[in-house]
């Protein structure tokens, strides 16, 4: 008896000091998801629309106020920007521009016909008549004519590369009939309904590979390339179709001739080639081989070539910055090296080769943030560079139908967007639009703290944002949740340019917390020493970084240390379970969404490019099931039961540890989700906040509040 009044009496001192601790309500939630998109676009003005291109480089577009909108016709002759009536507003945000692919078909340049898979095969169809006419006949399944399949994404809509004349496609007849199947399964009453795919992974013996053709549309007649099927492999990224288009495809004019790489399995080798496209005969150029993995560019395929002086302008990291060369493409020869120094080339907008210049962004030239981009121009020999947008900020820019103006966009995390139309001298024409944040800013609402630390290493710059709560406690300090995404291919913040809600950070941190977003070494956009900090051990996923700037940061704001939370979604759910087992002592509360935590179970082109070829790299070692014993503090891991990007097998793999080594952790599944959850977003959301309010600050979260802005009903 008296053993049983000593418990009662311990647990009676359990319940009072969680009671001390507090709550949060629904009122506390209402007022965090205020800080998210659907919450705060409403308070934005100067939001311009799509552009609406008209004669002699002249456009109409409507912008977006507080009274309601307005639609103004821009003249770059008379230098004008009018308020008009006359053109009907567009409810489109954004540049929007006419895609290559689109639907279960793509249209040709002229606009005539139409290409599209029908049982395996090419067919095309008439615009006008209708009329549709078979091009390829000996399509099978598995073995099709411009299927769409990278294993993690795949469409209906043919791969195909019309040439600039209409009358020829580049395309492939992809090989995958001894490709590994993934399977999934759905979650319903009765059969289960199996799903099964193509879906190649590292270290299996057979991958996907592309038999390369050219298609004479008008006479049906099919010509195969004299050279053996290339790896299912791009430039750009792990698809052959990630620029929205067939990947490194180059047309001659008149189409006679088509220019292409061929990527090999590992992405250290890429040789560049052109092809006759009436007898499918290829002559080799040159290649270029790497120690790590090639890339053309960042977001844009950055080589080219110019059949009429004979040229090819060339994308290359061989003095570890991206920059562009100019190549003999009759001997191979390298001419000369157009851009150079401690910067890079992200992407290459425009070839004027009448007058030799090359229009593009870099990154990196200018003081200040590395990851703004700002447009510069040169000419091929490499001589008169100019910079045309000196405005600090993040650009992007919108060429004008004669490429004779363009639209200049640009802004920071901190200060919204300014729009401009300005020559091809970078001389201001009009001013455009200034976006304001004014009544935003009225309502509680601040932008995030960019700040620049040092990684690991003590001696590289790092970058990233804070985003700290509106109301702070000057005599408190604050739990810390850090987001990662660890690329290498991207990284965790993303756009460098203003946004006011990056999904729930600022949400999060008005729950009482300081949430940090960092770019860690391994990242793109910088050099390529750096880029390739991790290659070969993805598994370091940039954490050692991720720690350093906390610690580093909280010098300067009020960070507890000691209640580090972490979260991220795919490669960032990877990272954060290897956060929790890798260094169990810092990061105290996990939240793992889809990661793919055995790149083993993760479709082959992503980990061999990244990590090199499974008998070059040690997989085993990086796999976070073997560190799982480790976990000390509280793990949530969630995945979608059909995700078809990285099978739900990846977080299954981990579970199944955990239970070995007897730890407690939360899971949770989404039945019939995909890689992200659908209408099932927002209650991952719910679910994130409740963990660490609950784990990280130690607080009670409102039972079962529900996200989006949409009201419980009352009991």
């Amino acid at each position: 008896m008296k053993k049983y009044l000593l418990t009662a009496s311990a647990i009676a001192l359990t319940f009072a000091a969680n009671a001390q601790q507090g709550s949060l309500t629904a009122k506390d939630y209402e007022r965090a998801e205020s800080f998210m998109s659907y919450n705060t676009e409403k308070f934005i003005d100067g939001v311009p629309g799509r552009l609406n291109w008209l004669d002699n480089d002249k456009f109409w577009y409507t912008v977006r106020n507080q009274g309601g909108n307005q639609t103004f016709v821009v003249d770059p002759v008379k230098k004008t920007k009018t308020l008009t009536t006359e053109y009907t507003a567009d409810a489109g945000q954004g540049f929007g521009g006419r895609g290559a692919r689109g639907g279960s078909g793509v249209t040709s340049p002229d606009g005539k016909k139409t290409v599209f898979i029908k049982d395996w095969n090419l067919w095309v169809r008439d615009v006008e008549s209708k009329k549709e006419t078979q091009l390829t006949t000996d399509g099978i399944k598995n073995y099709g004519y411009a299927t769409d399949n990278a294993g993690w994404t795949m469409s209906d809509g043919p791969i195909v590369r019309w040439s600039p004349d209409s009358k020829k496609v580049a395309t492939f007849q992809q090989d995958q009939r001894n490709v590994s199947d993934m399977y999934l399964v759905t979650t319903n009453v009765g059969a289960p309904v199996l799903k099964a795919w193509k879906y190649p992974l590292p270290g299996d013996k057979v991958i996907a590979t592309i038999r390369r053709v050219i298609i004479d549309v008008e006479n049906a007649k099919v010509v195969s390339l004299n050279i053996p099927a290339d790896p299912h492999r791009a430039t750009l990224s792990d698809d052959i179709a990630s620029s929205g288009t067939f990947d490194d495809i180059d047309w001659k004019a008149d189409g006679s001739e088509m220019a292409f790489l061929s990527t090999s399995r590992d992405h250290k080798q890429e040789k560049f080639r052109i092809a006759d496209a009436n007898t499918g005969a290829v002559r080799e150029v040159f290649e270029e081989t790497v120690k790590t993995q090639f890339e053309s560019g960042r977001g844009a395929i950055n080589w080219r070539y110019l059949p009429g002086s004979k040229e090819i302008i060339w994308y290359s990291e061989r003095d570890n910055w991206g920059h562009l060369y100019l190549y003999d493409s009759t001997t191979g020869k390298l001419k000369n090296q157009i851009t150079k120094g401690d910067w890079l080339v992200s992407k290459l907008l425009r070839v004027d080769e009448k007058n030799r210049v090359l229009y593009f962004m870099g990154n990196g030239r200018e003081p200040g943030n590395p990851y703004f981009s700002y447009f510069y121009k040169i000419g091929f020999d490499g001589k008169n560079l100019t910079l045309l947008t000196p405005d600090q900020g993040n650009h992007t820019i919108t060429f004008s139908p004669s490429n004779n103006y363009f639209v200049d966009t640009y802004s920071t995390p901190e200060i919204p967007a300014t729009m401009a139309y300005r020559d091809l001298k970078g001389k201001l024409v009009t001013s455009l639009e200034k976006t304001s944040v004014s009544r935003l800013a009225a309502t509680g609402w601040k932008a995030p703290i960019s700040v620049n630390v040092k990684a690991n290493d003590g001696t590289t710059d790092i970058y990233g944002l804070v985003f700290t709560p509106t109301k702070m406690d000057v005599n408190k300090k604050y739990p810390v949740i850090d987001y990662i995404y660890p690329g290498p291919q991207g990284g965790s913040v993303g756009s460098w340019s203003f946004s006011a809600s990056r999904g729930d950070h600022q949400a999060l941190a008005e729950l009482g917390f300081i949430v940090v977003v960092i770019e860690g070494t391994s990242n793109p956009f910088r050099s390529k020493s750096f880029h390739d900090m991790s290659y070969g051990n993805m598994a370091e996923n940039t954490l050692p970084d991720q720690i350093a700037a906390i610690r580093q940061l909280s010098k300067t704001y009020p960070i507890d240390t000691n209640k580090v939370g972490i979260w991220g979604h795919s490669g960032g759910g990877f990272a954060t379970a290897a956060a929790m087992f890798r260094y169990p002592d810092f990061f105290k509360v996990g939240i793992a969404e889809s990661g793919n935590h055995d790149n083993r179970n993760y479709e082959d082109d992503w980990g061999e490019r990244y990590n090199g070829l499974v008998e070059n790299s040690n997989y085993e070692a990086q796999a976070n099931q073997n560190y799982a014993k480790n976990l000390k503090g509280k793990l949530m891991l969630a995945h979608g039961m059909m995700d078809n990007n990285v099978p739900p097998s990846n977080t299954m793999l981990v579970v199944e540890a955990l239970e070995k080594a007897n730890k407690s952790f939360d899971l949770v599944l989404f039945p019939n989700s995909a890689h992200g959850y659908g209408p099932y977003s927002s209650y991952m959301m719910r679910r994130r906040w409740d963990y660490f309010v609950q784990n990280l600050l130690g607080m009670e979260p409102p039972k079962d509040y529900l996200m989006g802005g949409a009201q419980r009903p009352r009991n």
